[in-house]
């Protein structure tokens, strides 16, 4: 969408920037009687925090992640749905807060629907659920089997998202070149969509910096990063 990225409150007359703050409701006098100035930007990405310091703390008092499992995917999925890859007109790279929250909605989904999950798959819910909200992501080596699809979903419905809102980044910032990596890599998203994530992991990881180099040739003009991204497509076949 397109807003305007300075909010002035009708009320008190102080100003903001609605993409830092993410709300139009007036941060010194709470007032909802703003009005948008300067110039209508794209805008897909929330001002939002992952915060699972809670969830964290209710485990001390249950024996096992399914007895929060419900409450943890809605606070994930209140997130992830907020995110997105344009802010103010600019790209966003595909960052790992967005990757491990993702991951761990579909990691807890997974645990929570196993009838007899193992203790493999518990300790991985429990290593995403302490570092998601800081960015901390798993080794791909840690990754049990049975929460590969799993990762493969979850970096795959990241992705779509990010290979949405690039497309239309893009219909303001036209680069051939990048729209046909762009391209590539919804191809490969749609196909681990249908195969409902099961690839293996180091398939999902090079999608991911095939994003990121995307993102760096575009911002920095850096030819060998897009050559580096088509690359790693390459060799995913």
């Amino acid at each position: 969408m397109r807003i305007r990225g300075r909010r002035r409150c009708k009320d008190c007359g102080r100003e903001w920037s609605y993409f830092e703050l993410g709300t139009v409701t007036c941060p010194d006098c709470g007032s909802l009687r703003s009005v948008g100035s300067g110039e209508r930007e794209q805008h897909t990405d929330s001002a939002v925090e992952l915060d699972l310091s809670t969830h964290r703390a209710a485990l001390d008092e249950h024996t096992d992640v399914g007895d929060v499992a419900e409450e943890v995917k809605t606070t994930l999925r209140d997130y992830v749905r907020q995110r997105g890859f344009v802010r103010g007109g600019e790209l966003l790279t595909v960052d790992d807060t967005v990757l491990a929250a993702a991951e761990l909605l579909h990691a807890v989904d997974v645990f929570d629907r196993a009838r007899d999950p193992d203790d493999a798959a518990r300790l991985y819910v429990l290593e995403l659920l302490r570092g998601a909200d800081s960015g901390d992501r798993p080794d791909p080596s840690s990754v049990p089997d049975s929460m590969t699809a799993a990762r493969g979903l979850a970096y795959a419905s990241v992705l779509s998202t990010f290979c949405s809102d690039l497309g239309t980044w893009l219909d303001d910032n036209p680069d051939p070149a990048a729209g046909r990596v762009r391209e590539t890599i919804a191809t490969h998203v749609k196909r681990v969509e249908a195969i409902h994530g099961d690839v293996p992991v180091a398939e999902s990881e090079a999608l991911v910096t095939a994003a990121r180099d995307l993102v760096t040739y575009l911002a920095d003009g850096d030819e060998a990063s897009l050559s580096t991204a088509r690359d790693r497509l390459a060799r995913l076949g």
